[in-house]
C-alpha cells in the first residue's frame, strides 16, 4: 500500500488543477445551473482495456456548499492502478451554483446513471460499481443507493443503485434532530432524506471508516446506524479510529490513516468480487 505515498503529492490549493490533469474530464450532465464534471482516473498502464472493469465513484464533503473536487484523487490513483476505473465526482454546490443538497443529489444520481449509459465508452462492467463518500458526500453516495427504486425513478429505466457502499466520515441523520437539516428546503425533507430513515432490508453491503474524535458527524450516529443496518441483515461494517477527527482519512491530514482506510476499502471490494485480489507482491509488501 505504501506504494501509493511515493505517486501522489500533497494536496493544496496550489496542487489542485495540476493534480485533476491526471484525470479526464467529462461532462455528465448540463442544468440550469451549467455543466457538471466528473474526473475520470483508468489504470495508468492501460491494463484490463476494453474490458468490463469495475467502477469507484466518489463524492467529496463539503456539505454541498464548497468545491473539494481533489479530496479523492488519492483514493482514485489507488484504485486506478488496482484496475478500476476510479471517479472524483462534482455536483452543484451552494457557493457556485446557488443549490442545495436535493440538487446535489439529483446529479449524484444522474452520474451513476450516466456511468451504466456509458459502460461501452468506459469499458466497465454496471454491475460493478461502488460508490463512496466523505460527510455530505457520504450522504449523495447513501442516497443513491438505499432508496427503493420507486422513489429514485429514472426516465430510461437505468437505475443509480450501487453494488457497495464506502463511507468516510458519513453524515447519517440529517432530521432536526441530527446535522445538517437546516440546509434542506424544510425538515420534512431534510427527515425523509436521511439515511437514518431510509434503512431497511436488502441494502448494498457498506463499510464505515469514522473518528472517535469526530465533532462534526459523531461515532455515536454511525454506532446505531450500523446496528440497524445489521439488525435488518444487511452487511455492514464498522471501523473506528482513536484520536481522529471529521478529517483523519484525508491523504493531506495523515498518511497513516489514508493507507489503513483504503487497504480496508480494497479489501471489502476484493470480498464483494468487485475488486480482483492484489498481485501477490503486493500482498507481501503490504
Amino acid at each position: 500500500m505504501s506504494s501509493i505515498l511515493q505517486k501522489v503529492a500533497p494536496i493544496g490549493e496550489a496542487r489542485d488543477k495540476e493534480i485533476l490533469k491526471d484525470g479526464q474530464v467529462h461532462v455528465y450532465r448540463i442544468t440550469p445551473q451549467g455543466e457538471v464534471q466528473a474526473h475520470l482516473y483508468f489504470p495508468p498502464d492501460g491494463s484490463a482495456a476494453g474490458t468490463d472493469r469495475p467502477v469507484v465513484v466518489f463524492f467529496h464533503d463539503g456539505f454541498w456548499d464548497s468545491a473539494m473536487p481533489t479530496q479523492f484523487v488519492p483514493h482514485c490513483l489507488h484504485f486506478a492502478s488496482r484496475g478500476a476505473v476510479a471517479i472524483a465526482a462534482e455536483t452543484r454546490i451552494s457557493s457556485k451554483n446557488g443549490t442545495g443538497p436535493v440538487e446535489a443529489l439529483e446529479d449524484a444520481r444522474e452520474l451513476i446513471r450516466w456511468i451504466r449509459r456509458n459502460a461501452q465508452m468506459l469499458g466497465i462492467d454496471p454491475k460493478k460499481i461502488a460508490v463512496g463518500g466523505a460527510g455530505g458526500g457520504a450522504w449523495l453516495a447513501l442516497l443513491t443507493s438505499m432508496p427503493k427504486d420507486k422513489e429514485m425513478p429514472s426516465d430510461d429505466g437505468v437505475e443509480c443503485r450501487a453494488q457497495a457502499v464506502l463511507l468516510f466520515s458519513a453524515l447519517l441523520n440529517t432530521t432536526p434532530k441530527g446535522q445538517g437539516a437546516s440546509k434542506f428546503p424544510d425538515g420534512k425533507t431534510a427527515k425523509k432524506l436521511s439515511p437514518s430513515s431510509q434503512v431497511r432490508r436488502k441494502l448494498p453491503p457498506m463499510i464505515l471508516f469514522h473518528g472517535k474524535n469526530d465533532r462534526v458527524t459523531p461515532l455515536s450516529e454511525a454506532q446505531k446506524f450500523a446496528r440497524r443496518l445489521r439488525w435488518r441483515g444487511n452487511a455492514c461494517e464498522l471501523v473506528d479510529y482513536d484520536k481522529a477527527d471529521h478529517s483523519f482519512f484525508n491523504f493531506n491530514v495523515s498518511h497513516l490513516h489514508f493507507e489503513l482506510t483504503v487497504g480496508a476499502a480494497d479489501r471489502f471490494l476484493v470480498e464483494r468480487g468487485i475488486l480482483a485480489q492484489p498481485p501477490i507482491e503486493d500482498e507481501a509488501q503490504g
